[in-house]
């Protein structure tokens, strides 16, 4: 009896769909990688897996809310992000696609909202860290925005919109206009 409900429970898990987290080696190959290029490769890596949520359903709600964000349609790929969230609050990456369409708007509360829960889900989410580091520049708030940049930067070191940012802030932050 015991292990049939232990068949049981192993059919059932099995066919459930995993969701897809990038692997803490998948960071240390992005955080040690030699060359802005494998950098790149492997930061791609990440995000794809970011897009898998263990959800079919999601993932697809989330492929149209993409594909609406790339043709300029940001209420429909609002919408979109609306249901991923609604049906797996636990995905960070709809959090973070959601955070977007507010940066975009400049409505900074909803977007901090939206990246400080991605990142209550997902700290090294390095895109949601360079989310933050440009909105604070954007509303002049550059030590926080210097912050923000570093946390990416330790995360994704060879960033290049990170390493720009941290240099362009620093001589700010150093009293050395640019």
């Amino acid at each position: 009896m015991l292990r049939a409900l232990f068949l049981a429970l192993a059919f059932m898990t099995a066919s459930l769909p995993a969701l897809a987290v990038p692997t803490d080696e998948m960071f240390e190959k992005l955080k040690n990688a030699p060359s802005e290029s494998e950098a790149n490769d492997a930061a791609q890596d990440i995000w794809a897996s970011w897009m898998e949520s263990g959800s079919p359903t999601v993932d697809m709600i989330m492929q149209r809310g993409v594909e609406a964000q790339m043709i300029g349609d940001t209420e429909t790929a609002r919408t979109f992000y609306d249901r991923a969230i609604l049906i797996k609050p636990d995905n960070p990456q709809a959090w973070f696609r959601r955070a977007g369409i507010f940066l975009a708007e400049e409505n900074f509360p909803e977007a901090l909202r939206d990246l400080n829960e991605t990142l209550k889900l997902e700290p090294r989410h390095f895109g949601a860290w360079a989310g933050l580091g440009s909105m604070f520049e954007t509303m002049g708030a550059n030590d926080q925005a210097l912050e923000a940049w570093r946390e990416a930067l330790v995360i994704y070191p060879h960033m290049r919109d990170g390493l720009q940012a941290e240099k362009r802030l620093a001589k700010i932050a150093e009293g050395q206009g640019l």
